[in-house]
């Protein structure tokens, strides 16, 4: 693969180097989570990160959550699903190995009720049609599905660990294109205040011997909620909670847990974004909601920043060209190009360095636009190597 050209053409910008070696490096590292909105190279990132990382010695597992087939691709795997497969081309002689897999949203909701309740619940519960709604397209179910799935993970390497087994010392975490930076950090509590709330448990009052005397109030609500939202609905998730009771306290206790671990000394988060206005507005706004919420925040990394080994101005291009037009045609188009080129390399010079004098303190690193689509673990192998590159 070419390398890219070298960044030049750039401010200083005031932002400290976001050392992604150093970051891989720390062994009380357990979870890194990429976040950021769509479009920005967010799997991409998680994934150049996992084979570094596992290049490096560590033993990694990388979970995507978004639904796209990029990552498996890359990894040189088939497919990707709910159970981690080794990615095999991973270079092992620091003794690092590296596993993928991609969230499966309704099959991790079974395996959260097969294990939390009796073999006879369960198949009630994996029958009932509210929760095959609930399990497959309820919003929030994906995120909080998520933060299950790692919880998992991370209790598997625990095991295996004590065990004396193998085990992973590395989770990265590939989010969905989320609005919010926690979105699913807050899909948890909000599925569990679902499940475990006031509504819910109002719909199972007139069964409930202490609470009969609510019958007569409960049945006129109950009656109108049947004419809009059909008896056989209510009927379902009466059905589903009852079946579901035993379990309601472990959806908020595995939420508090994930938070904990989420906020930790063991976890940090990465923002994905590229050097356009509404993608740094967009990790603008997650910086700021992680540093709110007190999360560990290690920085920005910024993909497919222009930049030209050529150093000379857009002007002095445009100039030279407008000199070489009808006599050097080729030479002339070229330096157009290059013009065109350091143009765009000025307008993300200025954006970027605008978004450090606002937030000095967020350590960035710069990935340079690559020439070609990553594909190959190759490609994923230089994006990891730009990603720890300083400038």
């Amino acid at each position: 693969m070419t390398p890219p050209p070298a960044r030049t053409g750039h401010a200083v910008h005031t932002a400290p180097f976001l050392d992604v070696d150093t970051l891989i490096g720390d062994r009380q590292i357990e979870i890194v989570i990429c976040c950021g909105s769509g479009g920005v190279g967010k799997t991409t990132t998680s994934a150049a990160l996992a084979v570094r990382a596992a290049e490096a010695g560590r033993r990694v597992v990388v979970l995507t959550i978004d639904p796209a087939r990029r990552l498996a691709q890359s990894l040189g795997l088939g497919e990707l699903d709910n159970t981690p497969r080794p990615v095999v081309g991973i270079d092992t002689t620091a003794g690092g190995s590296l596993d993928a897999m991609m969230l499966d949203m309704k099959r991790t909701f079974d395996e959260v009720v097969v294990t939390h309740s009796t073999p006879e619940k369960a198949q009630q519960i994996l029958a009932n049609p509210f929760y095959k709604a609930l399990s497959s397209s309820f919003s929030g179910t994906q995120e909080y599905m998520a933060m299950e799935r790692l919880g998992q993970l991370h209790a598997q390497a625990s095991t295996d660990a004590a065990a004396g087994r193998p085990a992973w010392d590395l989770i990265v975490v590939d989010t969905p294109p989320a609005r919010s930076a926690l979105d699913f950090l807050d899909a948890p509590e909000h599925l569990s205040s679902l499940l475990d709330g006031r509504f819910i448990r109002l719909l199972l009052a007139p069964a409930k011997g202490p609470l009969r005397l609510m019958g007569v109030g409960f049945n006129l609500v109950s009656n109108a909620m049947n004419k809009v939202l059909g008896s056989s609905l209510i009927t379902d998730v009466q059905t589903f909670v009852r079946a579901c009771e035993a379990i309601f306290g472990g959806f908020r206790q595995r939420a508090e847990e994930t938070f904990a671990r989420l906020s930790s000394r063991h976890t940090v988060f990465l923002v994905v974004a590229t050097a356009q206005r509404d993608a740094l507005r967009e990790a603008s706004y997650f910086v700021d909601r992680l540093t709110e919420e007190r999360m560990p925040l290690a920085g920005l990394v910024v993909n497919r920043v222009h930049g030209s080994t050529l150093d000379v101005s857009a002007e002095r291009s445009a100039s030279l060209a407008e000199d070489l037009d009808g006599t050097h045609e080729l030479e002339a188009e070229a330096l157009r190009r290059h013009a065109d080129l350091m143009r765009v390399a000025d307008a993300e010079s200025t954006l970027l360095d605008r978004f450090a004098s606002s937030r000095p303190e967020v350590p960035q690193t710069q990935v340079p636009v690559l020439p070609s689509d990553v594909t190959a673990l190759a490609d994923l192998r230089e994006v990891g190597r730009l990603m720890a590159e300083k400038d």
